[in-house]
């Protein structure tokens, strides 16, 4: 499909506005993967506050420029997929990696973070960071177990001083 430069401004400062707001960017290359594919990992995205974008390289890389993605600049070429965490850092990279799992064919390229390009096994790490909701259940699961580890150490000292 054949954009006309009006068109490509508007997709261009579309992208510079996620592009700003986004915490994470993490790339795939989309070679060999199908559409309803690409729109069941969307759906997924939308769960997980994570926005998926499929663009052409020459107007990624005018998007990004002077931004803390710059970097990214020189490692785009091909089909790509781009992913943009907006909520935690780690959303897109643990997305894209439960997505390549499932596809054989599907290969994460890039990613960055605070303005730096990471290696597979950092973005691996950065998958693995816990989600703020995940972190409020844990904590709430060691509280309840502390407030009842306490009832239980009372209840059981009361028992002590009842025997004797």
């Amino acid at each position: 499909m054949v954009l006309n430069i009006k068109e490509k401004k508007i997709i261009i400062s579309e992208i510079r506005k996620i592009t700003k707001k986004s915490i994470s960017i993490v790339v795939g290359e989309t070679k060999y993967i199908k559409s309803n594919e690409i729109n069941e990992l969307r759906k997924e995205a939308r769960k997980s506050g994570v926005i998926i974008k499929i663009i052409r390289n020459t107007l990624f890389n005018i998007a990004i420029k002077d931004t803390n993605y710059e970097c990214l600049k020189n490692f785009i070429s091909g089909p790509i997929l781009i992913a943009y965490s907006m909520e935690h850092p780690g959303s897109a990279a643990r997305l894209l990696i439960n997505f390549s799992k499932k596809n054989n064919n599907f290969k994460i390229t890039n990613a960055v973070f605070e303005k730096k390009i990471l290696t597979l096994s950092q973005i691996k790490k950065l998958s693995e960071i816990p989600t703020y909701k995940e972190l409020i259940i844990k904590l709430l699961s060691v509280m309840k177990e502390s407030s009842i580890g306490k009832l239980v150490r009372t209840l059981n000292n009361i028992n002590k001083k009842n025997l004797n």
